[in-house]
């Protein structure tokens, strides 16, 4: 089965650690940057590099764009530059067209014009860092949605040799237990009978209101 191949639009500090997990995921990679000293630093590293101008549309075709599975606009300060870039995108035929927006009113213009996917590294990060900040058993917090959640708990010593059942989450709370990341591997979907460790990991899906209800009475007493 071919794998799908990405191209990276601005090489950047998010752009270029985007494409080089992307590189160490087994992936083919394409960046385009327009400045040479960024295309350079990634000379070695990605499958292929471009110095090119993303909002030439002449140029996008002659690099075959359209082939590519899926086109990161990751392009820095430049709102002009990054709408142009998502609107040749998705005009040239790419699947699947990510990019990042620098504000929530750049974000808007985004989905306006179809981009499949609007990221917001920076407001995401904060609003991570601050929940793990105040929450000390919180290893990681990812938003779904408006609603639902996704936390990474890790298991304090207390609840050490308790099962899910005593702990009953998807009952009492309306949350539920979809992981358990063991020191010697990670249970996908775990039963009510298996055992929480000192240190385990619990990965919980729910809404806002049902984590922080259970994080609140269950881990944090």
């Amino acid at each position: 089965m071919k794998r799908s191949q990405y191209v990276v639009i601005g090489l950047g500090r998010f752009g270029s650690s985007l494409a080089k997990e992307l590189i160490n995921l087994g992936y083919e990679v394409l960046g385009i940057d327009k400045d040479e000293e960024a295309v350079d630093e990634m000379s070695d590293t990605l499958t292929h590099v471009v110095t090119a101008d993303s909002t030439d549309e002449d140029v996008l075709r002659s690099l075959g764009i359209r082939n590519f599975d899926c086109a990161i606009v990751a392009i820095g300060d430049d709102i002009q530059a990054s709408i142009l870039t998502a609107i040749l995108l998705k005009d040239i035929g790419v699947k699947t067209v990510v990019t990042k927006a620098l504000s929530e009113l750049h974000g808007k213009v985004l989905q306006k014009i179809g981009v499949d996917r609007v990221i917001f590294p920076e407001r995401d990060m904060g609003i991570r860092v601050a929940h793990q900040l105040v929450s000390p058993n919180l290893l990681d917090y990812i938003e779904l949605s408006n609603d639902y959640t996704i936390v990474e708990l890790s298991v304090p010593k207390r609840l050490s040799g308790r099962c899910l059942k005593d702990l009953d989450p998807r009952a009492k709370y309306g949350c539920s237990v979809v992981a358990i990341n063991k020191k010697h591997g990670v249970i996908i979907a775990p039963s009510a009978a298996d055992m929480l460790e000192e240190q385990d990991v619990m990965v919980i899906i729910g809404t806002n209101d049902q984590i922080e209800s259970f994080e609140s009475e269950v881990i944090n007493l």
